[in-house]
């Protein structure tokens, strides 16, 4: 599959990712993961990027962001990663030895609406569905286990609110990971279908769309298969209205399995 093209526009949520090369462990001990963090605070005041959560993991991290203004996103990763790379390199005597990261980071757009609280919970459960903690709360290195006065100044709001009981809520199992998990590997937008199919067209995303695999080769003498035009009445019958698009409202988590 082609490489996703970057999205630039101010004002989408972008759930990006990346790991250590070979996926080593690159977080090595309670250090590493201070200054990878000092790291988020320096970017968020030297760009117009809003941090809505983040995971730093052993071997990779997860952040959300959404930029305040047009290629914010690419201007912030450019220089946390290699800011990254030279100091962790340097710190352990280790420049000339190739990639700390396997590859360049993933970004997957979010849709501002419940869809961005599946992302939020599944950066911030991170650390407890890997088996690292119990309870996600207790993961130091995420922004769920962050102290409040550093969750305050690291931590934007965001487009839609959290519920009340979003501790509670990060703890239990959640729907729509699958979903997710599959837009991740394919770096396809994240949303409703409709939702997701406008953002692929507008920036260029359509690769992401596409099943998996090569297409099947026709043995020789074979035909491509062609398809029949539907009659006027299969027609009319399969046309659908166009996809009306529901407001988020704050809390709005139905995605959430009951407890």
């Amino acid at each position: 599959m082609a490489r996703a093209r970057r999205v630039t526009t101010a004002g989408v949520v972008q759930h990006v990712m990346n790991r250590g090369n070979r996926r080593v462990t690159i977080f090595r001990q309670p250090a590493d993961y201070e200054a990878f963090i000092a790291l988020l605070r320096e970017a968020g005041r030297k760009f117009k990027v809003e941090l809505l959560a983040f995971c730093v993991m052993p071997n990779h991290w997860h952040l959300v962001l959404v930029a305040q203004e047009d290629g914010a996103i690419s201007l912030y990763m450019r220089w946390l990663t290699g800011t990254h790379v030279r100091r962790y390199h340097k710190r352990y005597r280790l420049e000339g030895t190739g990639h700390l990261y396997q590859e360049r980071y993933t970004s997957v757009l979010v849709q501002s609406d419940r869809h961005l609280l599946v992302v939020l919970c599944y950066v911030e459960s991170n650390a407890r569905r890997a088996g690292l903690v119990s309870r996600a709360q207790d993961w130091p290195w995420s922004s769920l286990g962050l102290p409040d006065s550093l969750r305050t100044e690291l931590i934007a709001d965001g487009p839609i609110a959290r519920p009340s009981d979003w501790p509670e809520r990060v703890n239990r199992p959640v729907r729509g990971l699958a979903k997710l998990r599959e837009c991740v590997r394919r770096a396809r937008p994240f949303g409703s279908d409709a939702w997701t199919e406008h953002m692929a067209v507008r920036h260029g995303l359509r690769c992401t769309m596409r099943s998996s695999g090569r297409p099947r080769k026709l043995s020789a003498g074979t035909a491509p298969r062609t398809a029949s035009a539907p009659s006027a009445e299969t027609a009319r019958a399969t046309v659908t209205p166009p996809a009306q698009r529901v407001p988020a409202r704050k809390g709005d988590c139905h995605l959430f399995q009951k407890p």
